[in-house]
Parts: structure tokens; sequence; C-alpha cells
């Protein structure tokens, strides 16, 4: 069996784990309502893309 020879220490351990983190995707004010909303999908509040409606409320 394969044993560590000595202890992992918490610098080495925590520089392998620097990408393993939760990003926060960006976010873009709806032209319409001002609502934050993802860049490229309709608006949850209003239902408006690139100023047209799309979904009616």
């Amino acid at each position: 069996m394969a044993v560590p020879k000595r202890k992992t220490s918490k610098k080495v351990k925590n520089q392998r784990r620097t990408h393993k983190k939760l990003l926060v995707p960006g976010m873009v004010e709806c032209p319409n309502c001002g609502e934050l909303t993802k860049p490229h999908h309709v608006c949850k509040s209003c239902g408006h893309y690139k100023g047209d409606e799309v979904v009616n409320n």
C-alpha cells in the first residue's frame, strides 16, 4: 500500500485546493426594469429580452 512518508502541510493542501471554489456568474442590468439578470437570458421579473417582450406575465 502506498503510504505518505510525511504529513501534508496546510500550505500544500490549500495550494492544491485553490481551484475548488464557487464562481459567481456575471450579472447585467435589465434595460427595461433595472433588475439584475444573467447576460443573454430573458429577464425573470419583466419578461423582456433585447428590448422586446418575450414572456407575458
